[in-house]
């Protein structure tokens, strides 16, 4: 396969405006980075449902004083399969039907990314995406009850959901120079946490008229956000004629003459094909060998099981615990989780500053990673005593967990999928991006799965297990770290 698309979007042949020199690299960039950033918070919008039905599907609180006037009975009657006493148990395996099919698509969507047009691949999974979680809220209308039926819904929208994000960071990363890249993806990657915040939002809006429509709206939004993308989305640089940002060069264009701009695409057609010919499709197994990739790997295997843990379970948790001595509605726990992915999305945001100014990507994220600890623990002693403090400390603990995870998950993984004992060759990007982030999502994986069946025994055993989660994603960054800091003695 060639670097470039197989195929141009369709508005640049409507709107020949949008093409050079009419428009600049920047503008270019600006318009692919909100397209990318739109489409996978659609992704992420989609995924949310299933957290915030969980706790209209699953096992009732018994009614008392404590629980708050305005919620309904009706409601909590819940759903079989997942009402009865396994009901947290059958939620987790759900939730494992979509991550595992979700990591074991990543392998292969990375890939399979490097070698096919990765604007229609992309549609392609958000089109799918879209389609599934359609047909897990018809379940609503049809009466389901089987978790067969479910499960197998879950395992094709995961398939379909892995192929979002390496296409995404490889366009991304196309487009993207290595001058602050890590503030740059770090505000970018801030699409999970608004897609999280939009598929919450529109979730609990929507769930008093019935379970399916949470599922039904994501599902059409992304859809029509995948008609967006096929539009107007371009893969590379290269196609509007500009040099690779990396290169530190735009393509100059002399409007008043007709033979100067001739001669600019005839030499920047000569660099373009000299740079395919040397460039080729990285290996699976080469990938794994390149430096930093496997120990980012699995620290984002343990950052990722705490953060899609509370991706999962954390509005089932704020509507099973009591905050100032009262139970919350469904709707307000959905809502509140929200706060949760408000403090991820400043997270990403200042660990990629932060790794930018100090040029520590290790670093940044152990020191996150640690600090996240005693805010966890806070969180549980002290998150229910208030609905200010709850606030407070949810807000605290989305914004160091996704931190780093949105550090590793963007500027590390393009930086080390364009390192220059890769000769700097982009076309490692999907590949290694799936790696990192597929490894992540074996933890994501595991993550609800555990939170289901421990929470069985009480939530102090699955905060106790995402602490240690922390803990082993921080020993896995500390020879890069002490590398990183030996570099900073020594002046490198």
């Amino acid at each position: 396969m060639q670097s470039k698309s197989l195929s141009q979007a369709p508005a640049l042949t409507l709107f020949p405006g949008l093409k050079p020199p009419n428009k600049t690299l920047i503008f270019h960039q600006i318009c692919v980075l909100s397209i990318t950033f739109l489409a996978y918070a659609s992704f992420h919008a989609s995924r949310k449902p299933s957290s915030i039905v969980k706790s209209v599907l699953g096992p009732t609180i018994p009614f008392n004083s404590t629980q708050d006037p305005n919620l309904s009975s009706s409601s909590d009657a819940g759903w079989p399969p997942f009402n009865g006493t396994r009901g947290t148990q059958r939620l987790g395996e759900v939730d494992l039907a979509f991550l595992t099919s979700y990591a074991i698509g990543m392998y292969f969507a990375g890939t399979v990314g490097d070698r096919v047009d990765l604007r229609l691949f992309l549609v392609f999974g958000m089109i799918g995406s879209g389609v599934f979680t359609v047909l897990f809220g018809l379940g609503y209308w049809l009466d389901v009850h089987v978790l067969g039926y479910f499960v197998g819904i879950q395992v094709v929208c995961g398939v379909f959901q892995s192929i979002g994000w390496p296409c995404v960071v490889a366009i991304v990363g196309n487009w993207l120079g290595e001058s602050k890249r890590g503030l740059i993806m770090g505000v970018w990657n801030s699409n999970t946490s608004v897609g999280n915040i939009i598929g919450s939002v529109v979730a609990s809006g929507v769930l008093e008229f019935g379970w399916g429509w949470s599922f039904v709206v994501p599902g059409l939004l992304i859809i029509l956000v995948g008609i967006l993308v096929f539009l107007f989305l371009v893969v590379n640089p290269e196609d509007m004629g500009f040099v690779h940002p990396g290169t530190e060069m735009e393509m100059s264009v002399e409007t008043g003459s007709a033979e100067n701009l001739h001669n600019v695409e005839s030499e920047e057609s000569k660099l373009i094909e000299s740079d395919h010919s040397d460039s080729s499709a990285i290996g699976f197994l080469e990938a794994w060998k390149l430096p930093g990739v496997a120990p980012f790997a699995f620290c984002l295997f343990f950052s990722k099981l705490v953060a899609y843990t509370f991706l999962y379970w954390l509005p089932f948790y704020i509507r099973h615990t009591a905050v100032a001595g009262v139970h919350i509605s469904h709707k307000t726990a959905g809502l509140l989780s929200t706060i949760f992915d408000i403090g991820g999305v400043l997270g990403g945001i200042t660990a990629g500053f932060i790794s930018d100014i100090i040029e520590a990507r290790a670093i940044t994220s152990i020191l996150f990673l640690f600090l996240s600890i005693p805010a966890l623990v806070s969180y549980r002693v002290f998150g229910s005593l208030s609905k200010l403090a709850n606030i407070a400390l949810l807000f605290l603990s989305g914004f160091l967990v996704n931190g780093p995870y949105s550090l590793i998950t963007t500027a590390v993984a393009a930086d080390l999928g364009t390192q220059s004992l890769n000769g700097g060759n982009s076309r490692a990007l999907a590949t290694v991006t799936a790696i990192i982030d597929g490894t992540g999502s074996v933890g994501a994986a595991l993550g609800p799965l555990l939170a289901g069946y421990i929470s069985t025994r009480g939530w102090n055993s699955v905060f106790f297990m995402l602490i240690l989660s922390i803990f082993f994603a921080g020993l896995f960054l500390i020879r890069l770290a002490r590398t990183e800091i030996q570099e900073k003695l020594s002046g490198k």
